[in-house]
């Protein structure tokens, strides 16, 4: 046993001396994940008025040390700057939750509760550092929330304000998508791309759909590619695959399928159902 233990050791420091995608990825600088959970959250509490008011600036000097830790003292001064202009459009999506979800009873329960709160807080953070060009920092912010909630949106997605997402389980939002204001998704919608055919060279396109303002999508629905654009208050159903554009206050639905019901003998007759 000793003898085969030590052939796999010394077969696997040779393959990590090497130069495939794992030993590469090895030697690149990675940020330590609990640290960046560490700001997350406390950039999540600042955001959400979780913290007292009354320690506000002290807060604030802690969370800039976590963030410089991650990405320098320069660029954490910039992201602390933009924390009054997220927390603007946080409270624009809870309201929006609010107003979207009439089985919502407070605002407190959907910043306590809600499964798009804390993807869309989560997101709102992450995009900020993915504009600072720490990306890797923004994707792993962007992890955390799509483990805890099933929410998962590429931090580099613009998305617009009184942005609501529905029940939320299985929503896919990538990393070029733009989305206008006023929009609402359910549950299993993805905003993806097409397959990538071309690898590598598609970095940096437009490769995932465009919704305008106050545009509506419905459970399990897909739209793909970079030149689909969904025109200004359309509403696209459930289960649609689309492709292509859509005019302003468009309706996109799919032909309702037959159902066939055929009743059996009561139970009490004899057989069951």
């Amino acid at each position: 046993m000793a003898d085969g233990i030590h052939h796999v050791a010394k077969e696997l420091a040779a393959r990590r001396s090497g130069s495939d995608p794992v030993s590469a990825a090895r030697r690149e600088v990675v940020p330590y994940t609990r640290r960046v959970g560490d700001a997350l959250g406390a950039l999540r509490a600042l955001v959400t008025d979780n913290t007292p008011t009354g320690q506000l600036a002290s807060d604030l000097q802690v969370v800039h040390g976590l963030v410089a830790a991650l990405i320098g003292s320069e660029k954490a001064t910039r992201l602390i700057d933009r924390l009054p202009e997220i927390r603007h459009r946080v409270a624009l999506d809870v309201e929006a939750a609010f107003e979207g979800d009439p089985s919502a009873n407070s605002y407190a329960e959907i910043i306590a509760a809600y499964p798009s709160t804390l993807a869309v807080t989560t997101h709102r953070i992450a995009h900020a550092f993915y504009q600072l060009d720490e990306r890797v920092v923004a994707r792993i912010m962007a992890e955390e929330a799509h483990g805890r909630t099933g929410i998962d949106i590429h931090p580099g997605a613009t998305i617009g304000d009184h942005f609501f997402i529905d029940h939320g389980t299985g929503v896919v939002i990538g990393e070029t998508c733009v989305i206008g204001d006023r929009v609402k998704l359910y549950h299993g919608v993805t905003l993806g791309a097409f397959s990538n055919k071309d690898g590598r060279r598609d970095v940096g396109r437009k490769r995932h759909p465009t919704l305008g303002d106050d545009v509506t999508i419905y459970p399990n629905a897909s739209i793909l590619g970079g030149d689909t654009l969904i025109g200004e208050g359309s509403v696209i159903g459930g289960n649609v695959w689309l492709t292509e554009s859509v005019p302003r206050y468009t309706r996109v639905t799919i032909e309702s399928p037959r159902l066939q019901l055929h009743q059996k003998p009561f139970p009490e007759l004899g057989e069951g159902i």
